[in-house]
């Protein structure tokens, strides 16, 4: 298969961006989307030129270090993580166009590199539980109903990739966030700071500058672990009731 990657290239936070146009060649359908850049890049050595920086790590489809809006769409036309995308999604011939998330919150370090460490000031701000740490508790000595845990279980699936934030058209955070407040609230371990927690990470959340959401819904379309809308519901709810 060919194609003709049109890719944006930053050398730095400050510095001006712009597309290029790459082609590709003789490439698997096989491969996967983040393969297929290993293996431009590998064209980009031998020519001299700088290869393009983009993350990755366990390309498992596991840890959402992979992002990219790939042809407007976050981690590309199929419901999956980038690095679980392969290039038979495609059609030979075709151009594809390669950003990193769209978002003022996750600003560009190189390429298609971006700093989602705000994801990370949010979850200190509140997304933990305070309990012993120390050996495991008999399993059934704090009973949850299985309706309750089904649903942390399902919220927990979030892997912070992301994508909800570079989807929605106000670069809201609220999935991300409703999922982390979901899969606590839902359990007795996360009712000690239930109302703290989302008073502190709705605040911080806002302070580093994401948007209000206004249930468009592209968050949960992109999300690759189909978190469900209705966590955002669940999170506006327990901001209610703790303000």
């Amino acid at each position: 298969m060919n194609f003709t990657l049109k890719i944006w290239r930053q050398n730095g936070p400050q510095d001006k961006g712009q597309l290029v146009t790459y082609p590709v060649t003789d490439i698997s359908s096989d491969m996967s989307f983040l393969e297929m850049l290993d293996v431009l890049n590998e064209q980009l050595n031998e020519r001299g030129e700088e290869p393009i920086a983009f993350d990755s790590d366990c390309r498992e489809g596991i840890c959402g270090m992979c992002g990219l809006m790939i042809s407007g769409d976050a981690h590309g036309p199929e419901r999956t993580t980038t690095c679980q995308l392969h290039m038979r999604s495609f059609t030979d011939g075709e151009t594809i166009t390669i950003e990193p998330w769209r978002a003022a919150a996750f600003p560009v370090i190189r390429d298609l590199v971006v700093d989602r460490s705000s994801f990370d000031r949010i979850i200190q701000a509140g997304g933990f539980i305070s309990v012993n740490t120390g050996a495991a508790p008999e399993a059934h000595s704090v009973p949850v109903p299985k309706p309750n845990a089904d649903r942390a279980f399902e919220a927990a699936e979030c892997i912070g990739c992301g994508a909800c934030v570079a989807a929605c058209p106000n670069a809201s955070g609220m999935l991300f966030m409703g999922a982390k407040i979901t899969h606590l609230g839902e359990l007795p371990q996360g009712q000690p700071e239930r109302e703290a927690r989302v008073v502190s990470m709705v605040g911080q959340h806002d302070l580093e500058g994401f948007g209000g959401c206004t249930n468009i819904g592209e968050c949960h379309d992109a999300c690759p672990k189909g978190i469900p809308l209705d966590v955002i519901s669940q999170l506006n709810g327990d901001l209610r009731h703790a303000i």
